[in-house]
């Protein structure tokens, strides 16, 4: 695949040990403006400097340093002369690498804490520039450094632990056994500008102006004169991937829109009245319900649902490049819209790290016997909010950009077990019952939090972006029955679990605080028009440990 948009941007490396915020390093970076990717902790020096990065952060890990298994990094990377920085675990892997100690505490330090700066030698330092002498920062370890390699200085301290951050200014190195990417931090994002900004010297790259630019010429210079087809499902990703695409290469390019039949109700239709009279495309439905049912017959396994979904729109989109290239004009090219989470969850991390595969996604299956395409997938390296400020720079409508995540394998991942006609009924009935209820709080809510935002900001130009209160919601049809009793009379029917979340790039997720008065109007609306259910639950789990998705 050619270089994207994000590989022409200064990279800042985000060493991964492991850590629940390794993402979130990432994501802070990118607000700021400059460009970051996650790389494994096992990535060779060399490897790493082949990326050219312009800094390297190492993250926080779950792991005591001295623990057998506890991942290491490679010492080179202290020797490429781009500044690193440390937070946590990376602070003691830096200490223990360059000739200082880790010790156990007797006493462990999480959740906020009071730090005291302590000056470096030549005067103050730079990570802490326009921070106060005093301030809050948020602790998560039980081991510290309690003597800093030769060359370095203590910079801050709290009363648990003695060096809550060092430096070697000379040579650009600087650690925090605190978390500066986290919101409980109020001065992290200070620090990171510092960093940045003041002591690498960087811009602020990372607009969407400069990535729609860049996009578009890596689009067209990887596709030249060649065919495109889609792979449009009318989501966000897929969406954000065909504008980009149109405005790269115009008339080059067939969204392809593939029904499986596992999309909720009324969507085939929305799908293509959208893009066959608001977008300017050459737009191909193919209708292949009856395909897909049969496939899935017996079909329980969540991971057998996912490949034999994923593998069949391989197929269908290779019937359809063959027929388009009977004009003699063959298709080599397949866009689709693969973003970062995917990869991550995948298991698939195209930095050639390992990760564990916690749901396969449709377009990372391999291809099957006899179909095979280039892939242009632009967006491989953003996150989920990411696409959609992509989405509103491009100029899609606001119906698109903020449209709730669906998954490729449809309500196939939403039932759990066989997938059957009947199943499908039910589970369709009762999402459309939750989306319409929660479209009109989230649409009330919307503009409560919207007013209130531009009365306090009417004075100043723009003012606060509003998020939608609640990110995605959906109704799940577990394969189990439950006893009730409707109209005086036994009932033994199907229950349909409420999953309803609050969150911004999928990474991580809570569970939506619903009133009780909307629970109450969607359990009683599904009870009383979906034929086959009796009862309905709401799931609290958050993300992790729980997954957004049921399968």
């Amino acid at each position: 695949m050619a270089a994207n948009a994000a590989s022409t941007n200064p990279t800042v490396l985000v060493v991964d040990f492991g850590a629940q915020y390794g993402q979130l390093i990432a994501r802070r970076v990118r607000d700021l403006g400059v460009y970051s990717e996650i790389v494994p902790c096992d990535m060779p020096a060399a490897e790493m400097a082949a990326l050219k990065p312009v800094a390297i952060i190492l993250s926080g890990g779950p792991a005591s340093v001295y623990a057998e298994d506890a991942p290491t990094v490679d010492a080179g990377v202290f020797d490429l002369g781009v500044p690193v920085l440390g937070f946590c675990y990376g602070q003691q892997i830096m200490a223990k690498t360059l000739g200082g100690t880790v010790s156990h505490t007797d006493k462990g330090e999480y959740g906020p804490a009071p730090l005291t700066r302590t000056d470096a030698a030549d005067g103050e330092s730079a990570l802490f520039a326009d921070t106060p002498a005093e301030q809050t920062v948020w602790m998560s370890h039980r081991d510290a450094v309690s003597q800093v390699p030769e060359g370095f200085v203590i910079t801050s301290r709290t009363d648990v632990c003695p060096v809550a951050s060092m430096e070697c200014a000379s040579r650009k190195l600087y650690a925090t056994q605190f978390h500066p990417e986290v919101r409980h931090t109020p001065y992290g994002d200070v620090m990171l500008k510092n960093f940045l900004f003041g002591i690498c010297g960087l811009e602020r790259t990372w607009t969407m102006d400069s990535i729609i630019e860049d996009s578009v010429a890596a689009i067209r210079e990887q596709v030249g004169d060649s065919r495109v087809i889609l792979g449009l499902s009318g989501g966000v990703d897929s969406s954000v991937v065909a504008a980009l695409c149109a405005k790269a290469i115009g008339n080059q390019l067939t969204c392809v829109f593939v029904n499986h039949g596992l999309l909720r109700k009324n969507e085939p239709e929305e799908v293509e009245e959208v893009f066959t009279k608001q977008f300017d495309v050459d737009f191909v439905h193919v209708h292949a319900e009856d395909r897909y049912a049969q496939l899935l017959a017996g079909v329980t396994d969540p991971e057998a649902k996912r490949r034999i979904i994923g593998e069949q729109f391989w197929k269908e989109f290779f019937a359809v490049a063959e027929d388009l290239a009977e004009d003699g004009r063959p298709v080599k090219y397949l866009a689709q819209g693969t973003i970062y989470p995917d990869i991550i969850e995948s298991g698939a991390r195209k930095t050639g790290g390992k990760a564990s595969t916690i749901k396969s996604h449709h377009n990372l299956i391999p291809f099957p016997d006899g179909v095979h395409f280039d892939l242009i997938e632009p967006l491989d390296h953003f996150f989920k909010d990411e696409v959609r400020a992509l989405g509103t720079a491009l100029g899609l409508p606001d119906h698109i950009v903020h449209r709730q995540p669906f998954p490729g394998p449809g309500l196939a991942i939403r039932i759990i077990g066989e997938v059957t006609p009947e199943k499908l009924e039910i589970l369709k009935n009762a999402d459309a019952i939750v989306r319409e209820e929660l479209d009109a709080y989230n649409e009330a809510l919307f503009r409560q939090t919207g007013e209130r935002a531009a009365e306090l900001t009417r004075e100043s130009a723009g003012g606060p972006e509003v998020e939608r209160p609640v990110w995605q919601y959906f109704a799940v049809l577990p394969d189990v029955r439950s006893v009730g009793v409707m109209g005086d009379e036994r009932t033994y029917q199907r229950p349909i679990i409420l999953r309803a979340v609050e969150s911004s790039d999928a990474m991580t997720a809570d569970w939506a605080k619903l009133p009780y008065e909307v629970l109450a109007r969607i359990s009683s609306r599904i009870v009383a028009e979906v034929p086959g259910i009796n009862r309905v639950a709401y799931d609290i789990t958050s993300k992790p440990p729980a997954t957004i998705e049921w399968e």
